[in-house]
């Protein structure tokens, strides 16, 4: 398994070696700008997992992916988290924050390690075994809802919902239109109806479309909140409880 880290801080690239020899991870190679990886990457056999700084010395390591197609595992290791949709958008498993705790540190090799036997295990493509995972074959989900206005019906197909929300106990859903309509049934019952790689329950109150989501940001208590592309009338936050399960759902 080779690794490589790239950090323009040497201290915390030295330490996080360190780390890393602990759990018999050896490091040896370790570059510290936009640069100089790009020309590393450009030279070299690339390696099975990266742990990445996001702030290096001449920019930010996102740079890197614009120039050299690097398929690569990626950790994240960086002291800002503002930068967390950027990241979850490339093959990254985890996003450290510093300075780094050793059993998060541990707990993100071993997701990876568990990812990498998890593909040699199987013939199929991830891919494949992920939609049949959440949509066995025969499990039919909505394409369309129809909702009442005035004395007419209008269809809403699923393309055009950002969210599903729960407000004085009853049901909306909140199109790319900037509207609200009132539904007929509960958001309990929407989690049957919903295809699982779509949308996501990220607490009590609210469904969200992936399609619709427009930036991430850290929230108190170790939460997210999340940023739609055109709802705004109310803070959509992931649960504390969801937010692991959240981040598996982006990737």
């Amino acid at each position: 398994m080779s690794v490589i880290i790239i950090e323009d801080e040497k201290p915390s690239a030295r330490r996080l070696q360190r780390m890393l020899k602990k759990i018999d991870l050896e490091a040896d190679v370790m570059l510290h700008s936009v640069e100089e990886s790009i020309n590393w990457f450009r030279e070299n056999i690339h390696p099975d997992l990266i742990f990445l700084d996001i702030q290096l010395s001449d920019g930010l390591s996102f740079e890197i992916f614009e120039t050299v197609e690097i398929k690569s595992v990626i950790i994240f290791t960086t002291a800002y988290d503002e930068y967390a949709l950027q990241a979850f958008k490339l093959n990254s498993i985890d996003y450290l924050l510093k300075p780094i705790d050793e059993d998060d540190l541990l707990t993100a090799v071993k997701k990876y390690k568990e990812r990498t036997i998890q593909k040699q295990a199987v013939t199929l493509d991830f891919s494949d075994i992920k939609k049949l995972l959440v949509n066995p074959i025969g499990r039919e989900y909505k394409k369309r809802f129809s909702v009442k206005v005035g004395q007419h019906l209008k269809l809403i197909s699923i393309d055009e919902i950002e969210c599903f929300y729960s407000k004085n106990k009853g049901t909306y859903v909140y199109t790319t239109e900037g509207r609200n309509y009132l539904l007929d049934t509960s958001l309990e019952h929407l989690e049957k109806e919903l295809e699982p790689q779509t949308f996501f329950r990220i607490n009590r109150k609210y469904f969200v479309n992936i399609n619709a989501i427009k930036d991430m940001v850290s929230y108190t208590n170790s939460r997210l909140q999340i940023k739609l592309k055109t709802y705004k009338e109310d803070e959509v936050v992931v649960a504390r409880e969801r937010v692991k399960d959240f981040k598996t759902w982006l990737e």
